[in-house]
């Protein structure tokens, strides 16, 4: 893509707990970067299971009673995104003790993030605390570690989710998402006109980062 003086507007809705939404993003970095693209990128928030008890449920277990699935279809399920997050440079470790949690408060911790200039790396060490190390994301003591190790302030961070302090924002912009028609994610939106759904794998945000270099602004 030709560089102009006004970057390529990404905005990204999607949730810390979702698969594809990882590889998605990791596909696209790797398309932009490939096509030396101006861009920049910014996040939105959207619960993959907004009803999930604090003490959340079993990965596969949850999948199961989701979608009715079956052991083996969610086993291969694992594995097709396991080999998709390695083309990416992700590691996803699946295991029995593999966790789904609620993520209303990591969306607040985002937010808040957002402020400081650090959500996309916030964002980035939330889905391989998830998805790599396994460490629950729903427990705010975790979450404040995790905002620690990519040099924000832990205590501030806390504070942040005890007060629940950006509770009305992050619902009233998951709304706005969902009256926009989002209703899976990843969801992505070039130059807040066109909408991209799912993963589509380098090549393909090859070809959309080439046909909206040559559509007119």
């Amino acid at each position: 893509m030709k560089n102009t003086n006004t970057p390529l507007r990404i905005d990204i809705v999607s949730d810390v707990v979702c698969p594809w939404c990882v590889v998605g993003y990791r596909q696209l970095a790797a398309a932009l970067e490939q096509s030396n693209t101006d861009y920049e990128i910014h996040w939105h928030p959207f619960e993959l299971n907004p009803k999930m008890p604090k003490e959340g449920q079993n990965m596969r277990e949850h999948i199961m009673e989701k979608y009715g699935s079956s052991k083996a279809e969610s086993d291969a399920s694992r594995t097709r995104i396991t080999e998709a997050g390695n083309e990416v440079g992700f590691q996803f470790h699946f295991n029995d003790d593999t966790w789904m949690h609620n993520t209303f408060n990591a969306h607040q911790l985002l937010h808040w993030a957002e402020k400081q200039g650090h959500r996309h790396e916030l964002n980035q060490a939330l889905f391989a605390a998830h998805f790599t190390d396994n460490r629950d994301i729903s427990d705010n003591a975790v979450l404040a570690d995790i905002a620690a190790e990519v040099g924000l302030d832990r205590s501030e961070a806390l504070a942040v989710l005890v007060d629940q302090r950006f509770a009305r924002e992050i619902r009233a912009e998951e709304q706005h998402w969902q009256q926009q028609g989002i209703q899976s994610v990843p969801a992505m939106i070039f130059n807040e006109r066109h909408l991209v759904s799912g993963a589509q794998g380098v090549d393909n945000y090859l070809n959309i980062l080439g046909q909206l270099a040559h559509m007119p602004d």
